[in-house]
Order: C-alpha cells, then sequence, then structure tokens
C-alpha cells in the first residue's frame, strides 16, 4: 500500500516544530508501524536527509518505550495495543496519517517524536518503593497473599509507564499513572509500611512536575494499552486522604 504520512519534526527542545509530509511507497501490510518508520528512515538517510527520531526497544509492548499520536489517539487506533505492536493492516491502500509525540508540559519534546519523560521516574523515587531490612531474603511463601490482592496487585502492576494516559488526558493528567504505581504496592502486605506516606508523596511530585488534575473524563483508561482501571485513581485518592488525616487506609 502507499501512505501519506504527516510526521511532527522538532530540531530539538528549544526549536520551533512543524508537521512535515513524506510519501511511503509499497508498505506491506505485516509491517509493524514502527517497521514502516524504519523504512521512511532508511529512506531518508539514502537521501542524506535527517531521519525521524522516534522511542523504541522491545518491540513486543512491555517496555513502554514506544509513544505516539496516530491521528489524535495515543498508540493509535486499536485499543490495547502499544504503537510497535500496531500492524499496518489497520490501515488501507491511500491513507493519511498525522503522527505526532505526547502532548504534555511535563514531557517537553526532545526530538521529533521523542518527549523526556523522567518526570515519572522522580514520581516513583519518591514513593514507590517497599523497606527492604538487612539480612537473608525471605522465602517466597514467608507472606501469604490471597488471589484476590495478588490479582489486585497484578492488574496494577501492569503499567509499563508509557504515557499515553497523560497524551489521552485534556488536562494531561498523570493521575493514572500514579495511582497505579501506587496501586500494587498497596495491595500488598510488603507494601503497607509506606502506605501512609506513599500516596501523599507521590501526588505531591506529581502535581511538582506540572501534571493537570483527574476531571473524570475516564480517557486514560480508554487509551491505556494494558487497560489500567480508573477505579486505581479513587484508591489512591482515598489513601492520599487517610495519609492528610495522619492514618492509614
Amino acid at each position: 500500500m502507499n501512505l501519506r504520512l504527516h510526521i511532527w519534526r522538532q530540531a530539538g527542545p528549544d526549536a520551533a516544530g512543524m508537521l512535515k509530509t513524506y510519501d511511503v511507497a509499497n508498505v506491506s501490510e505485516h509491517m509493524s508501524f514502527l517497521e514502516m518508520l524504519d523504512v521512511l528512515n532508511e529512506d531518508l538517510i539514502s537521501k542524506n536527509e535527517i531521519p525521524i527520531a522516534f522511542d523504541h526497544d522491545c518491540r513486543e509492548g512491555i517496555c513502554g518505550t514506544c509513544g505516539m499520536v496516530i491521528n489524535g489517539r495515543p498508540h493509535g487506533p486499536v485499543a490495547k495495543t502499544t504503537v510497535c505492536q500496531l500492524h499496518m493492516r489497520t490501515y488501507k491502500d491511500g491513507d493519511e496519517i498525522y503522527i505526532e509525540p505526547w502532548r504534555a508540559r511535563a514531557f517537553p519534546v526532545m526530538r521529533d517524536l521523542i518527549v523526556d519523560r523522567s518526570s515519572f521516574d522522580r514520581i516513583i523515587q519518591t514513593g514507590g518503593f517497599v523497606s527492604v531490612n538487612t539480612g537473608n531474603a525471605q522465602d517466597g511463601n514467608a507472606i501469604p497473599i490471597s488471589k484476590k490482592h495478588a490479582d489486585h496487585a497484578m492488574d496494577a502492576a501492569a503499567c509499563i509507564g508509557c504515557g499515553a494516559c497523560v497524551a489521552a488526558c485534556p488536562n494531561s493528567s498523570a493521575m493514572l499513572f500514579t495511582a497505579a504505581k501506587i496501586g500494587h504496592l498497596g495491595a500488598l502486605p510488603q507494601g503497607q509500611a509506606e502506605r501512609s506516606t506513599r500516596a501523599m508523596h507521590m501526588v505531591m511530585q506529581m502535581d511538582a512536575e506540572g501534571f493537570g488534575a483527574c476531571s473524570n473524563h475516564l480517557e486514560c483508561e480508554a487509551a491505556c494499552p494494558k487497560g489500567i482501571s480508573v477505579e486505581f485513581i479513587a484508591q489512591m485518592n482515598r489513601d492520599y486522604i487517610a495519609s492528610a488525616l495522619g492514618g492509614k487506609d
């Protein structure tokens, strides 16, 4: 198939950016979206032009590195799918595709489709951990955990930190990401020691990074490639209130 791509090009954080149009021919329906961009970059390099910069790593939908807005939707039109899992059979010959980076003040554009997501790292650093005492490691079965709580924790831990929730939110809120990181630790016995302060510290850091507030549009859940529920935001709010009141939930 032949496609026309309108891709955001920006030389650096302080440079002006703009959409630039490229025509790509003979795209196989079996290619992933990133492979299609690889083909375009090979063509640009052969013409001594600067290739398009975009993040990628595992290309298996588990690392959270790839991230771009495709025709107005983070990760593209297929639900619960990352860009690297999106295949060109989703499109048809002659389609025009608009490709942009995440848009959020807390995710400054570094170059083309690459944004700086280190704000997520700083949120995790303020509370995304559990106490670890010195000595021998405990046996894996030393602390019984019910299947209900284990499943709940795993649902939250599925977050890959890609930032699609932020890109989809009209307020550029990071509530779903932060809630998932708080929720998977708060559901386990090992996470109880810091539970009363974890939500407070991580939410305060989230606000300090410049993310917006949640206004219940639920676009974050719709855009999340792992289908993480907004119910974790409700739990985070309860933990936050409990911490503010000096108690434990």
